[in-house]
């Protein structure tokens, strides 16, 4: 049989496999007939179980990728003759190949600069109160990726001035939670503490990233701006017609804390990791690690030599940025072997 195991893999988590535990769970959702489209029991108990997560009343949805949630959610934030504020590293802007501007029948997106891939609310501000007539898209929704694209997190503050900033202008908040349950359990707030409680009318929680295989979760705190949200699904092909599987395998992450679990492993090698750069000579951290993310700079012939060695990463960042992403199964001895090969590397090209 083929091995396709990667083993110098920390280039996403999106790389990582399905966590036990969830596979329990679809295994035994996995018995006889159920009602088809999200009208089954496992839909409707894990959309109880996100309420009481999130300690508020919510409507939830189930889609199959990031790019879905984000750009459906947002089309549901934002008319095409409107526009959205982002960060410039946002992955609405970066990495989804104009589908938040498809989805929404062309609403612009304005970026905002600031630093540690955050929004800074007063570069936002001046992008909101630039122009007031009828010939520019009019200002309405504020995107937030939590935890950030360089790894960052948005503290209680900082969500507390985008929310004050937000309801000056009328604007509503979108937060893209690719890696939301790693900023949680770095955090040490609550989920409710992290969107509603701070302002959010909708968030897209990743399951993906943190043991699934297939699966976000889509919820809006703010259930008015939901009352369409069915009918984008069905009509971007989101609508998964055996969604017990995906329900069920946020059940089996939800239980018990798992999705909590694996994100504080994530975690905590990405701080073993961090710390081994701190020590090698001739490298050394872009951005604080608060996250599971690790963006490093090293010597291009360094990095070459790493990639020779079939070590796996992204380097999106600029010349001799690299960005290391740790997982739920990421092993404590594999974050040694790349700390001793960067180690190797440094040396044999310097």
């Amino acid at each position: 049989m083929t091995d396709f195991h990667l083993p110098g893999q920390f280039a996403s988590d999106n790389y990582s496999g399905i966590c036990p535990e969830v596979w329990d769970a679809m295994h035994a959702a996995d018995q006889g007939d159920a009602p088809a489209y999200g009208e089954d029991a496992w839909t409707k108990e894990v959309s109880d179980r996100f309420r009481e997560l999130f300690e508020t009343d919510c409507d939830v949805f189930m889609v199959f990728n990031g790019t879905a949630a984000n750009s459906l959610s947002l089309a549901s934030l934002c008319e095409s003759f409107e526009s959205l504020l982002c960060s410039e590293l946002a992955h609405i802007e970066t990495d989804e190949c104009g589908a938040p501007e498809f989805f929404s029948n062309g609403s612009k997106v304005l970026l905002v600069p600031g630093e540690q891939g955050k929004i800074d609310p007063l570069q936002a501000e001046e992008l909101i109160t630039r122009r007031q007539d009828i010939h520019y898209p009019r200002p309405r929704v504020i995107s937030l990726t939590q935890s950030t694209e360089v790894g960052t997190r948005y503290s209680l503050d900082e969500l507390a001035a985008i929310r004050e900033l937000a309801q000056k202008h009328q604007l509503r908040i979108h937060m893209d939670g690719a890696r939301f349950a790693n900023a949680v359990v770095a955090s040490g707030h609550s989920p409710a503490e992290l969107t509603w409680k701070s302002g959010v009318d909708v968030l897209c929680f990743c399951g993906t990233k943190n043991g699934m295989g297939i699966g976000e979760a889509v919820i809006f705190f703010n259930r008015k701006l939901a009352e369409s949200f069915a009918y984008r699904c069905k009509q971007a092909g989101q609508l998964a017609s055996k969604m017990r599987y995906i329900s069920a395998a946020w059940q089996g992450l939800l239980q018990n804390d798992v999705w909590m679990k694996n994100a504080a492993h994530a975690n905590a090698m990405a701080q073993r990791l961090a710390k081994g750069i701190e020590a090698l000579e001739g490298a050394h951290l872009m951005f604080p690690v608060q996250s599971n993310a690790v963006f490093a700079s090293l010597p291009p012939p360094a990095l070459q030599e790493l990639r020779r060695l079939d070590w796996r990463f992204y380097t999106f960042i600029g010349q001799g940025g690299a960005r290391f992403v740790c997982s739920w199964n990421t092993r404590p001895e594999r974050v040694d072997e790349l700390l001793e090969a960067m180690k190797a590397a440094l040396k044999s090209t310097s």
